[in-house]
């Protein structure tokens, strides 16, 4: 049985598509990705899985249980970790777990036991007692995450769990996200950071404009790429005629370009950088930089939407998307 399945699902706020007809699923204990832009639909998207939003149509199901028909029974299967901190800073750590389990009505006996095993699986045994104003942003995260796992969900949902923490810090959270899966705990989470969902996810589903672009596990995205990728700048006009020049050979396996680059697909690509080199002398053409790496999920993003990531977050019309939405929710 899926953990979550999801058919042709659909939500718009005053006439604006936030998720666009997608559809995917999630095997029990797989940890698996949405990744995107801010304003993709990522987080509408847990929000209606979550049952904090209801669809305006299309069928979801989490844990075996319909996210519109059977509510009560999605909420006693799940655990969340929202975006932004939902803890009481006015209470210490173990109060706010003891808070959080005696809402979903666990016993007395109950909740000392699994207050005491979160607190050691995310290392805040020591901190149990201090009060959450005095946590780092670090610590918040880990408690965040202690609650989400208090009632033994069967599937746990992250959006953006490292968002806003230091290159370490964030590091930790992944090391506890991936212990957490290792214990067949079902996570779906959502990220922008390119390199989280590389490393973490067994499947990532890229969404853009509210729809699914592309999706499968992050090395099979890369290799789908067909080769590496030699990015370089160059200042002067003609590289038209570079590419021409490079598509009659069997290792050019195509290009894009972006913010003055000139990104080059090539099979092998160690071995025809002095081609390229020659090519570009033979057409007067000044190479001003050039950079030789494997592919990212920044690659497949930008082949599959025609921007980076970046790009497409600054773009004004997704901000006036965004600003619409959120305007349709308050």
């Amino acid at each position: 049985m899926y953990a979550i399945k999801v058919d042709d699902l659909t939500k718009n706020f005053n006439g604006n598509a936030a998720v666009d007809h997608i559809s995917f699923t999630v095997d029990t204990g797989e940890l698996f990705g949405l990744l995107g832009p801010n304003g993709a639909g990522k987080t509408t998207t847990i929000n209606m899985l979550t049952t904090l939003l209801q669809p305006t149509s299309g069928y979801a199901e989490v844990a075996g249980h319909d996210v519109v028909q059977e509510r009560d029974a999605v909420r006693n299967s799940i655990g969340i970790v929202f975006q932004e901190t939902a803890l009481d800073n006015r209470l210490t750590g173990k109060e706010n777990l003891e808070f959080h389990s005696v809402m979903y009505g666990m016993s007395k006996r109950d909740r000392i036991d699994q207050i005491n095993q979160v607190l050691d699986l995310v290392e805040l045994r020591d901190k149990a007692d201090t009060l959450v104003i005095k946590y780092s942003g670090g610590m918040k995260r880990r408690l965040e995450i202690a609650r989400g796992l208090i009632h033994h969900p069967k599937v746990l949902f992250l959006d953006e769990p490292s968002l806003g923490l230091d290159t370490q810090t964030r590091r930790h959270i992944w090391d506890y996200i991936k212990k957490l899966n290792k214990e067949d705990v079902t996570i779906i989470m959502t990220t922008h950071y390119m390199e989280e969902a590389d490393y973490l996810c067994d499947r990532v589903a890229i969404m853009d404009h509210g729809k699914i672009v592309a999706m499968d596990a992050p090395s099979n995205l890369k290799d789908s790429l067909g080769g590496d990728i030699i990015s370089l700048e160059i200042k002067d006009q003609g590289s038209d005629d570079l590419i021409a020049d490079l598509k009659g050979n069997q290792w050019f396996k195509g290009f894009d370009r972006h913010d003055g680059t000139l990104d080059l697909k090539v099979s092998n690509a160690d071995k025809h950088v002095p081609e390229i080199f020659l090519a570009a002398e033979k057409r007067g053409l000044s190479i001003d930089s050039v950079n030789l790496r494997k592919p990212s999920l920044e690659d497949v993003f930008l082949g599959f939407t025609g921007k980076t990531l970046r790009e497409r977050e600054a773009t004004q019309a997704d901000r006036r998307r965004e600003r619409s939405i959120q305007r349709a929710r308050q």
